[in-house]
């Protein structure tokens, strides 16, 4: 494993160790696809109730995670357990009942109602059978609810923009009713406004919900605001792991993110603000993978 970025004295390389029993364990976990090698041993554990962003360049393994965190991919070596349950060995359907996963995007169906998508995340808990029932179950009307969507229940998804149509799928992770939710590029495609919408959503939800939560972040501003946990990725490793105000520096930004920069505070909450150079060496290697 690469050594993490940062003073190993200031802060523990895993936080969630010292908050007692982890919702999600990544243990040493190794995966490729055919044309290169994304992660290589990994090994990272988030704390039941924590809020822990993953961030990082394109294609060093962020999202492949997540979906080995959901059971949809199977580690080649190692193992990803959630509340000690191996996700490799757990039926899709148990693992579904125990993480839910937010895709970084999906197409609407045309003519899908907000209600109806909503409602298949309840696939899980209630069967195909249960699926044929009419009329919402409580755990669809407060996903719904809790997000803000439930007066655009009978609206055409393909109908709302982009940050209304956000919020429709963050109710469907919620309707699968798991204590461990995963986020992949929340805030794809939405201006600054639905970005703060989304993720302040994001916050309370975990709060009032009690949630685990692991998230894909590509703005390093917004993962420093919102996140208390940083967990960096570089070429398949882990390269740094702590606070935000601990991660997030100058040497983070050159060894992770191949930029010049400088990293000060919020005037008044003090968290980390980067302050990249405008100009950076042009990257000849193909880093912008998508996995």
């Amino acid at each position: 494993m690469s050594e993490l970025i940062g003073d190993p004295g200031t802060a523990p390389a895993n936080p969630a160790t010292s908050t007692g029993a982890a919702a999600l364990d990544v243990d040493r976990v190794s995966f490729g696809y055919p044309e290169r090698r994304v992660l290589d041993e990994v090994s990272l554990r988030v704390g039941t109730g924590e809020l822990v962003a993953l961030v990082g360049l394109n294609g060093c393994g962020k999202s492949t995670l997540l979906r080995l965190a959901a059971g949809v991919l199977r580690p080649e070596s190692g193992r990803v357990s959630v509340d000690g349950a191996d996700m490799a060995v757990i039926s899709r359907r148990a693992g579904a009942r125990r993480v839910a996963l937010l895709h970084q995007s999906a197409p609407a169906v045309p003519g899908l109602t907000v209600r109806q998508l909503v409602r298949q995340g309840r696939y899980a808990a209630r069967g195909p059978l249960g699926m044929l029932r009419v009329g919402d179950d409580a755990v669809t009307v407060r996903a719904m609810r809790d997000v803000g969507v439930r007066e655009w229940a009978d609206r055409p998804v393909e109908t709302l923009s982009g940050g209304e149509r956000q919020r429709v799928r963050l109710a469907l992770a919620l309707a699968q009713d798991t204590p461990v939710l995963l986020l992949d590029e929340p805030t794809t495609y939405l201006d600054l406004r639905h970005q703060l919408e989304v993720l302040q959503l994001v916050v309370r939800l975990r709060e009032e919900r009690r949630l685990t939560v692991l998230m894909v972040l590509h703005d390093l501003n917004l993962a420093a605001r919102f996140a208390e946990r940083l967990v960096a990725l570089r070429d398949g490793h882990v390269a740094a792991d702590g606070p935000p105000d601990r991660v997030v520096t100058s040497e983070l930004l050159r060894k992770v993110f191949g930029i010049e920069g400088r990293v000060g505070r919020d005037p008044e909450r003090r968290w980390p603000v980067c302050y990249p150079d405008r100009s950076i060496p042009l990257d000849t290697e193909n880093r912008f993978h998508y996995h």
